[in-house]
């Protein structure tokens, strides 16, 4: 007979819940996205970059990121996408680049919010942000010592 020791159940983090809230649904996380693309598209390093990948009509993505959105704060399950392999493909991205990334979507976040509901779409962001930077720019060394 194998068990599991008890100790793992005390170190697993537990699942992040949905978040239900008044003014929390499709329509707030759809002006969301549009507002954050639409500063993202001004800005003079995120701009060019999306420009290059976006050519044309930016609706298929803007509905992509709130399917992803809903997935991520109200646990929809909308999205179906991979997100790591679309961001390898990214060659001039910098991990600089994400801290511009982040500040505009906490002060978009913050500005349609109350703020202890921007206070979950930034958390949640930052971990994104975190995982998507170890995905592409943290690489073991060639060599390790004995």
């Amino acid at each position: 007979m194998t068990s599991k020791p008890v100790f793992l159940d005390r170190i697993r983090p537990a699942a992040e819940q949905s978040l239900a809230s008044p003014g929390v649904d499709r329509a707030s996380i759809g002006a969301l996205v549009r507002e954050f693309y639409s500063r993202v598209r001004k800005d003079e390093r995120l701009g060019p970059i999306f420009a290059r990948e976006i050519a044309g009509d930016w609706e298929p993505h803007l509905e992509k990121m709130t399917d992803f959105w809903c997935s991520v704060i109200l646990k929809s399950g909308d999205y179906h996408g991979r997100p790591v392999p679309v961001h390898l493909r990214l060659t001039d991205v910098t991990e600089a680049d994400f801290s511009i990334w982040l500040a505009l979507f906490g002060k978009t976040a913050s500005e349609l919010f109350i703020p202890e509901i921007a206070a979950v779409f930034v958390e949640r962001a930052e971990r994104i942000a975190t995982s998507l930077k170890l995905a592409m720019f943290f690489r073991l060394g060639s060599a390790v010592s004995e």
